[in-house]
């Protein structure tokens, strides 16, 4: 048995060079790459907490910059074109029959002369018919077919505030005004022209996201 050769091996193992065997305990590297993976878990732990505490402390800043971003990729959609819009009738499509429903006399040939002057075609003209007659509360009543909803009702409209609107089973385009006991005079030239105007124009379509 050599000198070199630790006690107690026996002679089973010998040492031919000059370097000793390493004699480290072979879980110790484990040891050390449990230690360094825990070691980044909590320094990892630690990093996210600090991050979430910014967060907190600053108001919430990154949700704010995600809405605004959002809000500004939000566009206002097209707006539609005349020829897709449906333009309301001009005045004179729009064929009035004037009744009063009210005692007063001459109301009826009245207005149905001022309708007329403002580019409506006028129909009749006479006393309301008795299932109307005193019966009308308000300053009027638009009284015509389903398809007057779809334009002849806002224009005639615009010629007297207050007016409400009822469809009958009627097939054809006239429109009767049946003027009622809170009637007074027609809206003021000016302010029916301005409402027609406004009528014409297309609503701006609604913004898009």
């Amino acid at each position: 048995m050599s000198m070199l050769t630790p006690p107690g091996m026996g002679g089973k193992y010998r040492i031919t060079g000059d370097v000793y065997p390493r004699m480290r305990r072979p879980h110790r590297r484990r040891r050390i790459v449990l230690a360094s993976a825990a070691a980044v878990v909590v320094l990892g732990a630690a990093g996210w907490g600090t991050l979430q505490l910014v967060d907190v402390f600053s108001g919430g800043d990154d949700t704010r910059k995600s809405a605004a971003g959002k809000q500004a990729d939000c566009k206002p959609a097209p707006t539609p074109s005349a020829t897709a819009a449906a333009k309301p009738p001009k005045p004179a499509q729009v064929t009035v029959n004037v009744y009063n429903a009210t005692p007063r006399k001459g109301l009826a040939k009245a207005t149905a002369d001022e309708l007329k002057k403002r580019g409506f075609a006028i129909g009749k003209i006479g006393n309301a018919p008795a299932a109307y007659d005193k019966k009308v509360p308000g300053a009027g009543l638009l009284l015509g077919a389903p398809a007057a909803t779809k334009g002849a009702f806002a224009v005639l409209g615009t010629q007297l505030a207050g007016a409400t609107t009822k469809v009958d089973a009627r097939t054809t385009a006239d429109v009767d005004l049946i003027i009622g006991t809170a009637f007074k005079t027609l809206s003021p030239k000016a302010t029916a022209d301005a409402a027609l105007v406004a009528l014409a124009k297309p609503k701006p379509a609604p913004t898009r996201c």
